[in-house]
């Protein structure tokens, strides 16, 4: 599921990006560190790819990833249908500079 381990054991890693994930689809966008936000627009693009699909096997992927029933009729119903002529890029990354507490490099991750 990830390529960078984020310096958490497994279960710990899985869960933060599936509650960044649906956090992102729910708000539109977040902030967050740099390399969290990468590996974000990983999940979202191909839970979005998924959204396009719309299929009942394509809803219960995603539902293993995205734990709040109303952000996954948000992303089937509203988000996906929005990108029905893109065919990928379906986030954007900006980056913001330094957090103020231990300087990690900040970026906010949005829905295009």
């Amino acid at each position: 599921m990830s390529l960078r381990r984020l310096g958490r054991p497994l279960g710990h890693r899985k869960a933060l990006l599936r509650n960044l994930v649906t956090d992102l689809l729910e708000h539109g966008k977040i902030k967050t560190t740099e390399v969290k936000a990468k590996e974000v627009r990983i999940l979202a693009d191909n839970l979005i790819t998924l959204g396009k699909k719309g299929d009942l096997h394509a809803r219960r992927q995603a539902a293993k990833v995205i734990s709040n029933p109303e952000v996954l009729k948000k992303l089937f119903g509203e988000i996906a249908p929005r990108y029905t002529e893109r065919n990928g890029g379906y986030t954007r990354i900006v980056k913001l500079g330094p957090r103020r507490g231990d300087a990690a490099p900040m970026a906010q991750i949005e829905l295009v």
